[in-house]
């Protein structure tokens, strides 16, 4: 849920390792701080609140050490507050840590170490991580290297929980040491240099080339150098990875803001995600899957898990693979998927979703849909993140970074990813559905199709403009657009901090319409036109109690009857969500601008949710 970043080298630390805070500040912004060795001294800046408040604090312009640690924090243990920010030091003052993840026996290790003499400053988890590596270093002999890093390795296996953690000593001014354990850490090599961060693009400006680690692997870099080791420290080797993204790809290319970016980025982000998986002439390819007609009629329910928006994608997937493939498929959220004993076996395929691929709730679902026996397919935008390599199969969405807190890009490319999977599995069932062929086609007319929804920004601006003070605003739709409802109530909330509800239209007369009274605004969704006359029947039961209505639709209906009707292009209705979601997105954007509110980092969310 926080952000860390490392370097190590020949350069001053403290300018690049703010630097990549600001690129990761969309991992959380309760406080933020750095430090670095000087004169074989550790030093530590920090203060509450957004990155930029470093540059203020008295000193930091004059730090000259060329190795140093950085956090950015979203608060789990312990208020937003200076004390309770990072980076933390043990009673010492050898060690400096930074941490993202929870500690979850703190309190036992906590006690532990204050019957051992040590004191705590701070309200937070982590600053047990370095009294607890103190602890064990002055257990150990010798005055190499092994001393610090078998003492950071007993300390890591008290630990239980979630943690990715950079420690500097000030006993070895030269090295770093770094581990994980379910939270992200990537090292990127340069040239007499090393970095690392939580997410590649926080350093992608300095290099293109990353090592990966896996639960419980360490890594002691220094300038020239990085050795990695296992749990029991005994030497590894690992592949470098070569990532072809470009920074300017995580910058705003001049968008006023990531997510405005990010939204016109959807045409390109979709054709990266089609790539040569599909063609008009051709069965759908998936080279990372090696399924066969046997074991998908083996298949007797599939079940889709993920949290927020990749859960909403996983609600359209649901339409696709059931009519296109005749799968029994359900949705469910991660954080209660694996509480309430779901009927798992051999012939359960399960599909996780993470944008990040670091969703803690979703991992811990994919873990125990493996040991029931279920196979596993992760679909995810990271490369090598810790769902992928949970999974039995990995399927990357190839949509580019994604800085905004609030999904819009990648929601869209797991929605075609899924969809093209479900072409994949009907195309070796060998189910004979004439509607394939024709969805194939409309599938590769959507980056255009994309292009030209986006032309409807001003109307969606104008619109915005009227309601934006609203305290409540509704979402409806009916079968596949109520996917969409749901997902545009989301965004809604994510980042302009309206109260915000979706419904199945033909349920407001269930309960929902008592809310609705003169001036409410209520959005519809129609783009299925075998229940377009039904909805627009409901949309009509919330005009007459006074709502102001705003309809996406991809339909011939009568405009006269709505306050602001918005065509976008016609397109299979297993893929219209795609289309129907962009003014909804849009909305969200200009609604928050409209209040003046950052859109890009909304108050009390992150990026990635890297804990439970």
């Amino acid at each position: 849920m926080c952000g860390i970043v490392g370097y190590i080298g020949t350069k001053k630390a403290s300018p690049i390792l703010i630097n990549g805070l600001i690129r990761l500040e969309y991992r959380g912004y309760d406080s933020a701080g750095i430090s670095t060795i000087e004169k074989d001294d550790l030093s530590i800046m920090k203060d509450q609140g957004r990155v930029k408040n470093l540059y203020n604090l008295k000193g930091i312009d004059d730090l000259e050490g060329t190795i140093g640690i950085a956090h950015t924090r979203w608060a789990t243990h312990g208020k937003p507050s200076k004390e309770n920010s990072h980076p933390h030091m043990d009673n010492s003052k050898t060690f400096s840590v930074v941490h993202n993840g929870i500690i979850e026996n703190f309190n036992e290790l906590k006690d532990f170490l204050i019957k051992n003499g040590y004191t705590f400053y701070s309200e937070t988890d982590t600053e047990i991580i370095p009294n607890l590596i103190h602890y064990y270093y002055e257990k150990e002999s010798g005055n190499d290297i092994s001393k610090f890093l078998k003492a950071v390795k007993n300390a890591c296996l008290d630990f239980k929980g979630s943690f990715a953690l950079e420690i500097i000593c000030k006993d070895y001014p030269d090295n770093m040491i770094v581990v994980r354990k379910d939270s992200p850490l990537v090292i990127g090599k340069g040239d007499e240099e090393n970095y690392i961060s939580s997410d590649i693009p926080a350093i992608l400006s300095f290099t293109r080339n990353f090592y990966l680690l896996n639960d419980l692997e360490f890594a002691v870099l220094s300038r020239n150098d990085i050795s990695f080791y296992d749990s029991k420290l005994n030497l590894i080797n690992k592949e470098i990875k070569n990532i072809e993204w470009n920074a300017s790809s995580a910058e705003k290319d001049g968008f006023e803001d990531f997510m405005l970016k990010e939204i016109y980025e959807q045409p390109t982000a979709i054709r990266e995600t089609i790539g040569a998986r599909l063609s008009e002439n051709a069965k759908c390819e998936f080279e990372e899957l090696n399924f066969t007609k046997d074991y998908l009629k083996s298949i007797n329910k599939i079940y889709i898990v993920a949290c927020g928006t990749a859960m909403h994608a996983g609600l359209v997937a649901k339409h696709s693979l059931e009519k296109l493939c005749k799968i029994q498929t359900e949705v469910d959220i991660a954080s209660e998927f694996r509480y309430r004993d779901p009927l798992l076996d051999e012939k359960t395929l399960c599909i996780f979703i993470s944008q990040s691929g670091e969703t803690a709730d979703t991992i811990a679902a994919l873990k125990l849909s493996k040991e029931k026996g279920a196979k596993t397919i992760a679909i995810s935008n990271v490369i090598g993140s810790s769902i992928t390599r949970e999974a039995h199969y990995s399927i990357y969405t190839h949509a580019g970074p994604e800085i905004a807190v609030a999904s819009t890009k990648a929601y869209t490319s797991q929605v075609i990813l899924l969809t093209i999977l479900s072409i994949y599995f009907a195309e070796i069932l060998e189910v004979n559905n004439s509607e394939i062929d024709t969805l194939k086609k409309d599938i590769l007319e959507l980056p255009k199709k994309i292009e030209d929804t986006l032309k409807v920004s001003k109307n969606i601006e104008s619109f915005a403009k009227k309601v934006y003070q609203e305290k409540d605003i509704f979402f409806l739709g009916r079968g596949i657009d109520e996917t969409v409802a749901k997902e545009g109530s989301l965004k809604l909330k994510e980042i302009s901090y309206i109260h915000s509800e979706s419904y199945a239209a033909g349920e407001l007369k269930h309960g929902p319409i008592a809310l609705i009274e003169k001036g409410i605004t209520v959005i519809g969704i129609m783009t299925d036109k075998n229940l377009v006359e039904k909805t627009i029947s409901n949309i009509q039961e919330v005009i007459t109690r006074g709502a102001k209505t705003l309809i996406v639709t991809n339909q011939n209906i009568d405009n006269k009857m709505f306050e602001e009707v918005i065509n976008i292009p016609s397109t299979n209705t297993l893929i219209s969500p795609i289309l129907s979601i962009i003014p909804l997105q849009l909305f969200s954007y200009y609604i928050a601008k409209e209040k003046g509110l950052d859109v890009d980092k909304p108050r009390n969310l992150a990026k990635s949710v890297t804990v439970e």
